[in-house]
């Protein structure tokens, strides 16, 4: 069984057609200049070479780490907004059913025996 040979171009009148081994002009991918390679060369220059090589193993970022979310603080005061009452520890006002701001740090008072000590 005999395969089809390549489909040729017929040439424009007067000009030969272009050679299928001439390898051409070729782009640099770093600097996006034309040049002609010799053998398996890809680059125009070394340089060109050593800056596509050192982009290829370039370190990546280091990935952030996210710190885990933390629990709004047991001791914390908020006030109503609506009704100006203040909690501890509790976000949600009972009355109105609105969220407080916080106003600041808060805890429990040391009881009477503690301060005895």
């Amino acid at each position: 069984m005999t395969r089809p040979g390549p489909r040729s171009v017929p040439a424009a009148a007067g000009t030969a057609a272009p050679s299928r081994d001439d390898p051409g002009t070729i782009c640099c991918p770093v600097c996006q200049l034309s040049f002609t390679p010799a053998g398996r060369q890809a680059y125009c220059t070394t340089r060109c070479r050593k800056t596509a090589f050192r982009r290829r193993h370039q370190n990546q970022p280091a990935a952030i780490a996210v710190p885990p979310a933390r629990a709004r603080s047991r001791n914390a005061i908020y006030e109503c907004p609506a009704c100006g009452e203040r909690r501890a520890g509790q976000q949600r006002c009972d009355d109105c059913g609105i969220f407080g701001r916080k106003i600041g740090a808060g805890g429990q008072y040391p009881t009477a025996q503690s301060r005895s000590r």
